[in-house]
């Protein structure tokens, strides 16, 4: 399904592609907008982002670390994950509340839609994937699920670790994950795919959008790459009457007003990198 068919910036919006999106979405778990970004529009994001990089840290949101010396470098190191982008760059929350992405989530969601994360993932040559999981494992939307819009900023497939999804896990709840392979995944938890059921990979170009429901277990290999990022930048969404949220969640609506939930219990940043949490 490409931009065109549901409405990007110089194209009408299509209702009957909206609903035939759904219904995947509603099937699978997840559905793909091809082209939603341009590619200008990419290639601003990832410049913004560059620059970010060279400036330094930001406390908070983007902490590189030099190489520790104690083993093989951790690429992870210099290019951690951008946490909440939205809160220090302007084009940033842009990308966050894009009204085309709007579009799309009050579709999926069938209510008004609250932003409550976004992240930036450099995911350079070398570095480890993030093994099975699920978002609402850490978001901990109450009642209901979140759904995540995941931009491409590369050519992704599995070459330089796109994400891999297990379709039919979004009809269940929250597992109890076990602990990740550390040689393979940055983040501590894991999630085996249930019997009878597989992950598999979803090639991606720049400027495609992957919508997942926050059930549905997925989670990327390392990028084996020597010249190739996987940059990315992804967003997390609630429904309006979702009526709590974990306290790292600040959620805003689409307009940028200031939403405040109460805080549900056992939730977490969206990937624990050093100690695992929750119910396990």
């Amino acid at each position: 399904m490409t931009a065109r068919d549901i409405g990007a910036a110089d194209s009408p919006i299509v209702p009957e592609t909206l609903g035939r999106l759904k219904e995947e979405f509603v099937e699978r778990g997840f559905a793909v907008v091809r082209g939603l970004f341009g590619y200008d529009e990419i290639d601003r994001l990832c410049a913004e982002f560059a620059a970010l990089h060279a400036a330094g840290p930001v406390p908070g949101h983007f902490e590189p670390r030099p190489p520790d010396g104690s083993g093989p470098a951790d690429p992870l190191r210099v290019y951690p994950r951008v946490m909440h982008p939205h809160e220090i760059s302007t084009l940033a929350r842009e990308f966050l509340l894009d009204a085309r992405l709007r579009t799309v989530l009050e579709s999926l969601f069938g209510e008004e839609v609250l932003a409550a994360q976004s992240m930036f993932y450099f995911k350079p040559p070398g570095a480890r994937g993030q093994a099975l999981h699920q978002d609402n494992f850490y978001l901990r939307v109450e009642p209901g699920t979140c759904v995540a819009a995941w931009v491409a900023c590369d050519v992704i497939d599995r070459d330089n670790g796109g994400l891999e999804v297990v379709p039919g896990t979004h009809r269940m709840g929250l597992f109890c994950p076990e602990e990740a392979d550390a040689g393979l995944s940055f983040a501590r938890e894991y999630v085996p795919p249930p019997p009878g059921l597989t992950a598999v990979p979803v090639d991606m170009a720049p400027g495609d959008v992957l919508f997942f429901n926050g059930s549905l277990v997925h989670g990327s290999r390392p990028n084996r790459t020597a010249d190739r990022f996987r940059r990315s930048f992804i967003g997390h969404y609630a429904g309006r009457s979702a009526e709590r949220i974990g306290a790292h969640y600040r959620t805003l609506s689409l307009s940028g007003a200031r939403i405040r939930l109460p805080e549900s219990e056992g939730a977490g940043p969206c990937g624990t990198e050093d100690a695992p949490h929750g119910p396990h």
